[in-house]
């Protein structure tokens, strides 16, 4: 059973292929004390890029992450992606900030099986910084669909060659959770750490 993913909208949900393989998920997180956690137990990162976790905490952000771990949850994204996820590494990294810099047109690598995002934001009323999945690595204009940064707002994609997407700069606080299944062969290239304090004091970027 899974504890803050909403498993039933991920059953639910409907895969976009016109461009490459998405869906996008509005409520995605359980409504319970649990997941509330989240707001409080987010850790406050004041600088950009992506930083990687302890995997050995118990808090709301790692018990959201055990839950794609489970066979359940690899199950489903398998069936509904046509992937095999079934010995696939799942890693994640937290953003906290964005720069004005951020958010350029880019594909994930193909170390990557599935990309998962999850926003973590109480609200979001900025114009800008909101996730464009696009038609093309040209025009941030010409996108498939937009997800505010709104907590609770999930996508997740299959990771192609032509999965593009961005957003317009924004600078600021900008919560996220990304989430992969990776190919294991490719895992030693995301430089896993696990010597990160117990209460996010030493958070690393990844490389």
């Amino acid at each position: 059973m899974t504890q803050i993913l909403n498993k039933q909208a991920l059953m639910a949900a409907i895969i976009n292929k016109d461009f490459f393989p998405y869906c996008y998920i509005k409520n995605s997180l359980n409504n319970n004390q649990l997941t509330k956690k989240i707001l409080t137990e987010f850790p406050q990162i004041k600088k950009g890029g992506s930083f990687n976790i302890s995997s050995t905490e118990e808090n709301s952000i790692n018990k959201l992450i055990n839950d794609f771990k489970s066979p359940v949850i690899k199950s489903i994204l398998s069936d509904k992606f046509n992937v095999d996820l079934v010995n696939a590494s799942t890693i994640a990294t937290l953003r906290g900030y964005s720069r004005k810099r951020d958010g350029k047109i880019h594909t994930d690598s193909s170390s990557k099986i599935l990309t998962i995002l999850i926003y973590l934001n109480e609200t979001w009323n900025h114009d800008t910084g909101h996730l464009r999945l696009l038609k093309n690595s040209k025009n941030l204009e010409n996108y498939i669909a937009e997800i505010p940064a709104t907590f609770g707002n999930m996508v997740i994609f299959k990771v192609t060659n032509d999965c593009w997407h961005g957003y317009k700069a924004f600078e600021g606080i900008r919560k996220s959770i990304q989430i992969n299944y990776v190919h294991n062969n490719s895992i030693k290239i995301h430089h896993i750490r696990h010597s990160i304090s117990s209460f996010f004091k030493a958070l690393l970027p990844t490389k």
